[in-house]
């Protein structure tokens, strides 16, 4: 795993824990927006409730 720069560290370090979670939850929303547009250009026959049907699934069975 890479280490943080230490400018990245002392701001991490210097947020709240309302800041951190804000933070993350902004990132994990990113990411299923970027999942869906994917979805959406690789299965353009899908409907959306289809495509947001199969972000629910990757992201429920993702694994690192």
């Amino acid at each position: 795993m890479n280490e943080l720069h230490p400018e990245q560290k002392k701001s991490f370090q210097s947020m709240t824990p309302e800041q951190k979670l804000r933070l993350l939850s902004d990132i994990c929303n990113t990411a299923r927006k970027l999942k869906a547009a994917g979805l959406r250009k690789q299965h353009p026959e899908w409907n959306e409730e289809e495509i947001l049907q199969k972000v629910r699934e990757i992201f429920l069975y993702a694994r690192t």
